[in-house]
C-alpha cells in the first residue's frame, strides 16, 4: 500500500478499481480472460511484438541513414529492450497462469520495468524508464488496434488516472461509470477543478508523476477531502474509507432535511444562498439541495468540445431550460469566459493566456459572438428572472462598451418584436484588484457585483491557479486577498449595491463564518455544498461571525488563518472540522 498526497478539489471518496489513460489516451479495457482463449490471446501479443519490432526496426535503418548510426543506435536498444527474454517471459507468464489480458500484462510488466529503471541512481540508466514506456504505448497501440477510447465510451465502473484532463475531457465523464479522478497536473482554482465539483466527481489533481507506479485494474481509493490517492490500500484502510463513506452519507441524508429551510442564522438574519452550475442538467440538482436561484451559470460548456460555433438558438435553448426549472427563482448568467486559446478561429499563441485576450475582452473583440449570446440570453428572460453577468472586468471603458453592446441587442429585438423582460439586472464579476480599486466608480453602473474569488486570488497573488508547482501558494485565506474581499464589500454596502462571492471559496465551509463577518449576505456556492453552507448558517449568529472576521483579519498569513477558522467551525459544525 502507498499513499500519495495531491491537491483535494473536488470533495467526496471514491474505491474503485483504476483505468490508467496515458498522454496517448489508450486505456486497457479489460484485466482477464477466460483459460480456454489463453493459447488465442498469446498469439495475439506475439503478432503484437513482431509487429512493433518491425516498427522500430524502420525507424532504425531510416534515422540511420539520415543522422548517422549514433542516433540510430537509440532504436536498436528500443529493439532490444522489446526482445529481451526475461520481458517477455515475464508477460507471457502473466497470461499463462493469472490469465490476464495481454493488454494488462503488457502494462503492467512494463510500468515494473520502468519504475525500477526510473529509481536507479544512475542518471543514463534512469532515463531508460522513457524508453520502456515508449515501447508499452507501441505494444498498446497494436493490441488496441491504434484506437484511442473516448471518456464518454466508459461503460464500467472505474477511476481515472491520466496525466491531464481538459475541461472538456472532464465535462464528458459520466457519473455513472466514472467514480473519481486523478491527474498529475493541474491546481486547485483550474477549470478541471471547477467542473469536477460540478459534476460531483471526487478528483484530485498536482500529484506528479504517478502512473508509471500503477497498472490499470489495480484497486485504488481517491480521498478528494484531503487530497489522498492510496494505491493497493490493505484491508484495513479499505474498511476505514468504507465506513467513511457511509458516515457522508448518513449526513448527506441529515442535510436534506433542511432543503426547504431558509438559510437564516440563529439571531434572524437571512442569507441568500445561491449555487453555481456549469451546464443546464445541474439545474435539478440545486432545486433538490433548496438553493434560492443560480448565482453563477458558467456558459463556455457551449463552446467547448463543440465543432462550430453555437447559434442564438443553442444559447437560447440551453438558458430557457433552466430558467424554466428554476420555477421562478432568479439565474445570473454570465457571458463567455474563455481564453482566445479555446476558440479555434482565434489566434492561440498567446504568451500568457491569463492576461491575454479572455473574457470579456475576447468578447467585444468578437462583437458577433457576443451579440448572438446577448440577444439570446435577452430572449430568454422573458421565461423567468434573469440577471447579466460580464466577467474580468478591469476598466469602465470595457463595462461600458459591454453595455452598449447590449443595448444593441435589446434593440435588435424590438425592432423583430420579440419579447424580453426590459428590466433585467446587468452585473459584474469583481476578479482582478484594478477593479477593487475603482469599485466605487463601477458600483454607479452596474445593479450587482460578484466577487470571484477564483480569478481574484491568481491575480492578487501572481499565481497561476492552474500550475501545481505553485499550488502551494494559491491560498485563498491569504490576508491580501481577504482584503480586497473587505474592500469590495464594504464598497457595495456603501453604494447599495448587491454583492455576493461566487468562487470556489464560498463554498468551503471553513470561510462561511468569515465571509458573513466581512458582510456577505448571498453566497453562491456548488451545487453539492448548498447543504452544508445551509446547516453553518443556521448554527451561527452574525455577532459570532463579525468577532471570527474581527480576529482573522488580524493575522498575518494563510496558514495561521486557516488554523483559526477550522478550529472555530468544529466549534459550531464538528461535522465539517476538516474542511
Amino acid at each position: 500500500m502507498r499513499t500519495l498526497q495531491g491537491i483535494a478539489v473536488s470533495p467526496g471518496v471514491a474505491i474503485g478499481e483504476a483505468l490508467i489513460v496515458d498522454n496517448e489516451g489508450f486505456r486497457i479495457p479489460r484485466r482477464f480472460v477466460m483459460r480456454d482463449a489463453v493459447d488465442d490471446e498469446l498469439q495475439r501479443l506475439n503478432n503484437a511484438v513482431e509487429a512493433v519490432a518491425g516498427q522500430i526496426a524502420r525507424n532504425r535503418d531510416s534515422v540511420t541513414a539520415q543522422l548517422g548510426d549514433q542516433c540510430g543506435a537509440i532504436f536498436s536498444a528500443h529493439l532490444q529492450m522489446l526482445r529481451d527474454p526475461s520481458l517477455l517471459a515475464e508477460i507471457e507468464g502473466l497470461i499463462r497462469q493469472k490469465h490476464y489480458s495481454p493488454e494488462y500484462a503488457v502494462s503492467q510488466t512494463l510500468r515494473r520495468f520502468a519504475k525500477v529503471f526510473e529509481d536507479l541512481d544512475n542518471i543514463y540508466m534512469s532515463e531508460r524508464a522513457h524508453d520502456i514506456v515508449d515501447i508499452e504505448r507501441s505494444l498498446l497501440g497494436k493490441l488496441l488496434g491504434e484506437r484511442r477510447e473516448e471518456f464518454s465510451h466508459i461503460t464500467s465502473p472505474a477511476i481515472i488516472l491520466a496525466h491531464n484532463l481538459t475541461p472538456t475531457e472532464t465535462a464528458n465523464l459520466d457519473r455513472r461509470f466514472v467514480l473519481g479522478f486523478v491527474t498529475e497536473i493541474g491546481g486547485a482554482g483550474g477549470h478541471t477543478a471547477i467542473v469536477a465539483k460540478g459534476l460531483e466527481i471526487p478528483a484530485v489533481v498536482g500529484m506528479g508523476r504517478f502512473l508509471t507506479d500503477l497498472s490499470g485494474g489495480e484497486l485504488v481509493i481517491v480521498d478528494g477531502n484531503h487530497g489522498r490517492v492510496i494505491l493497493q490500500p490493505d484491508e484495513e484502510t479499505i474498511a476505514h474509507y468504507r465506513y467513511e463513506v457511509e458516515e457522508h452519507q448518513n449526513l448527506v441524508a441529515q442535510l436534506g432535511t433542511l432543503r426547504d429551510l431558509p438559510a437564516q442564522t440563529t439571531d434572524g438574519t437571512r442569507i441568500t444562498l445561491h449555487a453555481n452550475i456549469e451546464f443546464p442538467r445541474e439545474a435539478e440538482s440545486c432545486l433538490e439541495r433548496g438553493a434560492d436561484g443560480i448565482g453563477l451559470y458558467r456558459t463556455e460548456f457551449l463552446y467547448l468540445g463543440a465543432e462550430v460555433e453555437p447559434t442564438e438558438e443553442d444559447h437560447y435553448a440551453a438558458y430557457a431550460e433552466v430558467i424554466r426549472q428554476m420555477q421562478g427563482r432568479p439565474v445570473v448568467i454570465r457571458t463567455l469566459d474563455l481564453g482566445a486559446d479555446k476558440l479555434g478561429q482565434l489566434p492561440q499563441d498567446e504568451q500568457n493566456p491569463f492576461l491575454g485576450l479572455r473574457s470579456i475582452r475576447l468578447s467585444l473583440r468578437n462583437l458577433p459572438l457576443f451579440l448572438v449570446q446577448l440577444r439570446a440570453i435577452m430572449r430568454a428572460s422573458a421565461l423567468g428572472p434573469v440577471r447579466i453577468m460580464f466577467p474580468l472586468v478591469s476598466t469602465l471603458a470595457d463595462l461600458r462598451q459591454a453595455k452598449m453592446v447590449l443595448a444593441d441587442a435589446i434593440e435588435d429585438l424590438e425592432e423583430a418584436g420579440i419579447a424580453f423582460d426590459a428590466d433585467v439586472d446587468v452585473g459584474m464579476m469583481v476578479e482582478v484588484p484594478a477593479a477593487v480599486t475603482m469599485l466605487d466608480r463601477f458600483l454607479k453602473e452596474v445593479d450587482f457585483i460578484s466577487v470571484g474569488t477564483n480569478d481574484l486570488i491568481q491575480y492578487a497573488l501572481a499565481v497561476d491557479r492552474g500550475n501545481n508547482e505553485v499550488a502551494d501558494r494559491y491560498q485563498a485565506s491569504d490576508p491580501a486577498v481577504l482584503r480586497l474581499i473587505e474592500q469590495s464589500l464594504d464598497a457595495a454596502k456603501a453604494a447599495d449595491v448587491a454583492a455576493s462571492v461566487c468562487g470556489q471559496m464560498s463554498g468551503e465551509p471553513r470561510y462561511t463564518m468569515l465571509l458573513l463577518g466581512l458582510g456577505l449576505r448571498t453566497l453562491s456556492v456548488p451545487p453539492s455544498a448548498v447543504p452544508e453552507i445551509k446547516k453553518i448558517c443556521r448554527s451561527i449568529s452574525i455577532t459570532q461571525c463579525e468577532e471570527v472576521a474581527r480576529r482573522a483579519m488580524t493575522m498575518d498569513s494563510a496558514r495561521e488563518i486557516d488554523t483559526y477558522l477550522r478550529e472555530e467551525l468544529r466549534k459550531v459544525a464538528p461535522e465539517f472540522g476538516d474542511n
